[in-house]
């Protein structure tokens, strides 16, 4: 932690809470968690969420928590940008808006105008609007894009809520994808076979030059491989690869971690639900406002190609590394099982 970290209040000292929700059981419960924290009760979470001129990346050392309701548009068709795994009826929707995390590439930063974290607390509506899309379709729903659901569980028990849901109804499947590493979830979950358990990986070098606050790589492995060893759907997701001036040496190193890990666990790869390999691509909006945002962040302010909007790699890059992962997952299991964009 450097001095400047220092001079911040804690994580969720100050919590804004909408005057509808502020009897919610669930706004209660939350706010539980956080005895000492004082509450500031507003109309509207947009009130203080979208205000101008915040500063993201200050925020996000000391962010602020502002508990809501949602009351219209649940659920989102998936964006092109993101991977479907070969899913018809790919969506998404956001009952947390922000993260714990401080990634500096994260497109969250360039997507909201604040670094603060919103809960969404009504989820029985999402649950009520999402059985009568079930009625007539399947669906494939990515409950954790614009938040780590995982990371904020012992606060929220959200992942737990949304997996009981999917337990009720077989043509529902559900991925929560995360960076967090709390090994003790596998104890709370219920373990289905429609609930993937998405985990982000990265060389350790990455890592510590770009992810804030997250945990290690290795704590992340150790994690996904305990969930996988008790029969969790678990899904290894190399994506977004970011680009280093070493990032051959620091990706086979981080095979060879994966290597000895599932031979720890005795485990073999074949064993996953799949994953997932995807150079680092981002929207051209985003990127200039993350860049105004993270001026001496090499990931930001990379000369990137843009392809229709989508600010990436030059081609050549983005085959070179690809293939080179894709490769070396392919001497370690099934290629139907390798998804990539």
């Amino acid at each position: 932690m450097n001095s400047k970290e220092i001079c911040y209040n804690p994580k969720f000292t100050h919590i804004y809470v909408e005057n509808r929700v502020y009897d919610h059981p669930r706004t209660q419960e939350i706010l539980a968690h956080f005895p000492r924290a004082e509450i500031i009760r507003i109309e509207h979470y947009k009130d203080v969420f979208n205000r101008r001129r915040q500063d993201v990346v200050t925020q996000h050392l000391s962010q602020n928590l502002i508990l809501a309701a949602k009351k219209e548009n649940y659920f989102y068709e998936g964006a092109p940008v993101c991977q479907s795994f070969g899913n018809e009826n790919f969506y998404y929707c956001s009952t947390m808006m922000n993260c714990v995390f401080d990634c500096s590439y994260c497109y969250l930063k360039g997507m909201y105008p604040s670094g603060n974290l919103v809960i969404f607390v009504n989820l029985e509506d999402y649950f009520e609007a999402l059985d009568e899309i079930l009625k007539d379709k399947s669906m494939y729903l990515c409950i954790s894009y614009d938040a780590d659901l995982l990371a904020m569980e012992s606060v929220t028990g959200y992942a737990e809520l949304w997996a009981e849901f999917a337990g009720k109804h077989r043509n529902l499947k559900l991925e929560i994808r995360t960076k967090s590493a709390r090994t003790a979830m596998w104890e709370e979950l219920p373990c289905l076979s429609n609930v993937i358990y998405a985990f982000t990986l990265a060389p350790q070098q990455m890592i510590t030059a770009c992810e804030r606050k997250t945990p290690s790589a290795g704590a992340r492995i150790e994690c996904a491989l305990s969930g996988l060893s008790k029969g969790f759907p678990v899904r290894l997701c190399f994506d977004p690869m970011i680009y280093q001036k070493n990032w051959r040496e620091d990706y086979g190193e981080l095979v060879r971690d994966l290597d000895q890990a599932f031979a720890a666990h005795g485990l073999s790869m074949n064993q996953l639900t799949d994953a997932s390999v995807g150079t680092f691509r981002i929207s051209q909006d985003y990127i200039k406002k993350i860049r105004k945002m993270e001026p001496v962040s090499p990931v930001a302010q990379f000369p990137y190609v843009n392809v229709g909007g989508v600010y990436q790699y030059p081609k050549e890059l983005i085959e070179q590394m690809e293939s080179y992962l894709i490769g070396e997952l392919e001497k370690r299991m099934d290629r139907e099982k390798i998804f990539h964009e």
